[in-house]
C-alpha cells in the first residue's frame, strides 16, 4: 500500500500518525482515503474539491504539479508526502 508521510502540523488531525497507509490507484485516490479516514485533515488540505495553492503533495520526491496531478498513477511501495507551504516574513 501506498504511504502518506504526514508533517507535524498536520498531525493532530491524522491521530497523531506521522505515516498512514492508503489505498488508491492515483494521487487523488489516495487523497480519498486519507481525509475519508480523517476527516478533520479535509479542511486543511482542499479548499472546495481543489487541493489548496499552499499544499504540495509529492510522490517519491517528484512534485505532483509537474506530472499528472491527482490522476498520478502510485503504485504499491510509492510514498507521498504532504508539503505545507510556509510564509512569512
Amino acid at each position: 500500500m501506498p504511504t502518506f508521510r504526514i508533517p507535524t502540523p498536520l498531525r493532530p488531525y491524522s491521530g497523531g500518525n506521522s505515516q498512514v497507509q492508503v489505498s488508491g490507484d492515483t494521487v487523488g485516490d489516495a487523497l480519498d482515503d486519507l481525509t475519508g479516514r480523517y476527516p478533520e485533515l479535509r479542511q486543511h488540505l482542499y479548499d472546495g474539491h481543489q487541493l489548496r495553492n499552499f499544499v504540495n503533495i509529492y510522490l517519491n520526491q517528484e512534485d505532483i504539479r509537474y506530472g499528472e496531478g491527482v490522476a498520478t498513477t502510485v503504485e504499491e511501495d510509492d510514498t507521498l508526502m504532504i508539503v505545507p507551504s510556509i510564509a512569512g516574513g
